[in-house]
């Protein structure tokens, strides 16, 4: 008869109650056909928030096995059993002991820490981050460890530009399209193993987890904000769990105004005359976005489950630009000059949809399962800029505009199987293709007062689509021992990159039939506090469309692009050892020294050329394949806890880059050591206040240019032999009020406290020498507040006896 009933307390090591751990009730049976022992899963549920837990309506012959797990504490198994006629039995408070170590990954945080280091990864919770709250990805990031992201919003990882996923899988979106709020964590994997798209270059993997709740019942958030620029923010999600169905939704809305200002000075060494070109520009951005993003999962039973979700962006964007320029032409006989202010007001707006699929079935052997996904993503982009020069010393204007038109679409599908052979043997393999294609229409246009009208100017005209698709296949093998372990893997992509100019009919392609990339990870356990881990991987940077594109980009004229065909991907291989020791009252200290060896690096240069539609000698900054370059370095992270109110986060990282374009240019070859050091530091303070400083400080760099991160996001940061960024730093602070047993918090910040974020660069060759710098929205401060609810202990549909069990059956899932 199933009358019985097993209760009772989960408990941490001070005696307080911890909720929402998983316990669950197994069943020992004798297989009739293998006459083997087997376990059967027969009850299951979360703690509520005071630990208390109830399993009813339970078998009352045998013996059991009482299992209960959550992430940070070591499992606890044991064996309890019914005795004589009581079959309601209190199992009493069961304490959980805090877990600091495992083999796959040591995890050296505290429940409520915002960072986890391990050898493989690290694991940053942006809910923890006081100064990211009402912002985007972008201010969460940049308190990241090993992270850091310009005034472009473009992300670096140990200043090389890494493969960028939401949820596991790439998107379209830009970091300034994702709220910060939405964000339940980053993940940043420096050295990726065959599992992981072999992508990526020089740099690995940031991986963006979106907030997702299963807890049973509801619960939720609001969210309001303002700053002193002009812009807001609102949102709020809510999650719904009731029996097999668990729904989300997630709304938010944002304005951005943002300010700036800059300077370049340009020394040309080429042309007759001479020439110095000063610049100041003056700009102001105003963004407005809004994202809704939803899903359902689906308990098909206790083993299966499918997710669906789904998401919408929209924006408009406006930057208006002022630049003053002087150009100084230099005579025999002297030095004459000419002045002109460029005005430009461009309009941009884009659309993001994005869906996905998501089926996962766990298998009765503890650990394995086969997950299948499917994900589509499609943005759009539209705008119009007008541009007007006025030649103050010539009395002589142009004007001109231009209309964009285009957008990618992007489809990855994926499925992993994972199978624990034996205790301590795994296997995991995969499939995966990723199908993307891209189209753009430009109309560039110029004004002609002869006629009154603007007229198409086809040297401007930039049209293009193309292709790119790549498919893959992995498998790693996993063998623990006691005190040490290894992971070998091999990886295999297959690509093809086809592009065509709609205008001239011009076609070119890219095949790489077949790419092999190995990796070796090998892990030792010294003792409970320290733990050794060595890795080997193989990795690839293919050219993208705009760096292949054989057309001249004249947009910025003291910046003329043009793509090189002729490219071929980079292969990087990397080496990584890292130490780890896990001290104790929260102390803990990661270090890892790193390889990086790149073959047919992918690099910027620049060279002279006539042209003869301007009837002058023109400077273009191209790619081409350099010899060969080498980084390496050693990075430091640390988390220390002091008293029980401080929590210091420090990253250090110290590397030397070399490249060698001697192949572009006789004794080219560009070599700089680079260091950054990185706080962060939360304080608790009296009465429910936290205040949290943080802080970066970059070195002089080896210069990788950008191309517009925040606008043309698809092209990304580049390597160059003939420059370096200038030293800059930055401070940001906020404090925060929690109310109300937390469901209220207050939260004022403010970003660039000293005006300090000014980023430079200084570039030079054989035709020019380049100094600039820019800064944006200095001492800014913002006010958020935060409305936390819900119960997730209830039901929501239906009255229920309190003894019964909650819906606990998603444990298997």
């Amino acid at each position: 008869m199933n009358v019985g009933r097993f209760y009772g307390k989960v408990v941490d090591d001070q005696g307080k109650g911890i909720g929402y751990a998983a316990v669950q009730l197994w069943a020992q049976s004798v297989d009739p056909q293998t006459k083997t022992t087997k376990e059967r899963l027969i009850a299951g549920q979360l703690t509520a928030e005071n630990g208390d837990f109830s399993l009813e309506n339970l078998p009352v012959r045998g013996k059991f096995i009482l299992k209960i797990s959550l992430l940070g504490y070591a499992e606890l198994e044991r064996e309890v059993a019914f005795e004589g006629r009581n079959f309601d039995k209190d199992l009493g408070n069961i304490a959980l002991v805090t877990q600091d170590v495992t083999l796959d990954e040591v995890v050296i945080e505290s429940e409520a820490s915002s960072v986890t280091l391990a050898l493989d990864k690290k694991v940053y919770r942006v809910d923890k981050d006081v100064t990211a709250i009402g912002g985007t990805a972008e201010d969460a990031l940049k308190n990241v460890p090993s992270l850091s992201v310009d005034l472009d919003g473009n992300l670096t990882l140990r200043n090389a530009s890494p493969q960028f996923f939401v949820d596991g899988r790439p998107t379209t979106l830009t970091l300034d399209q994702i709220p910060a709020d939405a964000i339940e964590k980053v993940e940043v994997i420096t050295n990726p193993s065959a599992r992981y798209d072999a992508s990526g270059g020089q740099a690995g993997i940031v991986n963006i987890v979106l907030k997702k709740e299963r807890r049973i019942g509801y619960n939720g958030n609001l969210r309001l904000g303002a700053d002193t620029r002009g812009g807001y923010n609102a949102g709020g999600n809510i999650n719904l769990r009731e029996g097999k169905v668990n729904v989300f939704l997630s709304a938010f809305s944002n304005q951005r105004v943002s300010k700036g200002e800059g300077e370049t000075e340009r020394r040309n060494l080429f042309g007759n005359p001479a020439t110095n070109i000063f610049q100041s520009s003056e700009d102001e951005f105003t963004g407005r976005f809004t994202n809704i993003r939803g899903g359902v999962d689906w308990f098909m039973d206790n083993r299966n489950t499918l997710t669906f979700s789904g998401s919408y962006t929209r924006g408009k964007f406006t930057p208006m630009n002022v630049i003053n320029i002087r150009t100084d032409s230099l005579f025999d006989s002297g030095t004459t000059f000419s002045e002109a202010i460029r005005t430009s007001e461009t309009e941009r707006s884009f659309r993001n949809v994005g869906g996905s699929v998501l089926f996962k079935h766990l298998y009765p052997k503890d650990g394995k399962e086969l997950t299948a996904d499917i994900n589509y993503n499609r943005v759009s982009i539209g705008g119009m800029g007008s541009f007007h020069t006025n030649y103050l010393t010539r009395s002589l204007e142009s004007r001109e505009r231009q209309e964009t038109d285009g957008g990618t679409s992007f489809v990855t599908f994926q499925t992993d199987y994972v199978d624990p052979i034996t205790k301590n043997i795994k296997l995991e393999t995969g499939l995966r293709a990723a199908i993307r294609h891209f189209s753009n229409d430009n109309l560039n246009e110029v004004y002609d007062p002869l006629t009154d009208a603007y007229v198409r100017v086809p040297n401007f005209a930039d049209q293009y689509e193309y292709d790119d698709q790549v498919y893959a296949a992995y498998a790693t093998f996993t063998h623990q021992f006691k005190r040490w372990g290894y992971m070998l893997g091999l990886r295999a992509e297959s690509s093809q990159y086809t592009g065509i100019l709609p205008e001239s009919g011009n076609t070119f392609e890219n095949d790489y039939p077949l790419s092999l990339f190995p990796s070796a990870f090998v892990t030792y356990k010294l003792n409970e506090k320290d733990n050794l881990q060595a890795s080997y991987t193989r990795r690839i940077n293919r050219p993208n469309f705009f760096q292949l594109l054989p057309f001249t980009d004249f947009s910025d004229s003291l910046n003329l692009r043009r793509g090189n065909p002729n490219l071929l991907p980079e292969f990087t291989n990397s080496f990584e050892v890292s130490y780890q020791n896990i001290m104790k009252g929260g102390n803990d200290f990661l270090i890892s020294a790193y390889f990086k060896q790149a073959s047919d690096l992918i690099t910027a240069y620049q060279f002279s050329e006539y042209n003869e539609v301007l009837n002058r000698d023109i400077l273009i900054t191209s790619y081409t394949n350099s010899n060969s370059s080498i980084a390496y370095g050693v990075e430091f992270s640390m988390r220390n806890t002091f008293f029980k109110i401080f929590e210091l986060t420090s990253n250090l990282n110290m590397y030397n880059a070399r490249v060698d374009a001697s192949n572009v240019e006789q004794d080219l070859v560009n070599e700089q050591f680079t260091w950054n050091l990185k706080e962060n530091l939360s304080i608790k303070l009296p009465a429910d206040f936290r205040l949290q400083i943080s802080g970066e400080y970059r070195s002089k760099a080896a210069f990788t240019p950008s191309s517009g991160g925040r606008y043309a996001h698809w092209r990304g940061v580049t390597n160059t032999a003939q420059g370096y960024t200038l030293p800059n730093w930055y401070v940001d602070l906020a404090l925060r009020k929690d109310l109300f047993k937390r469901k209220v918090s207050l939260t004022l910040s403010m970003r660039d406290v000293f005006r300090s974020r000014k980023g430079g660069t200084h570039s030079e060759s054989a035709f020019f020498v380049q100094d600039s710098w820019r800064i944006r929205n200095p001492q800014v401060v913002s006010f958020n507040l935060s409305y936390r609810f819900g119960k997730p202990d209830v039901s929501l549909f239906k009255r229920k006896n309190n003894r019964v069990n909650m819906e606990g059956n998603d444990l298997m899932n």
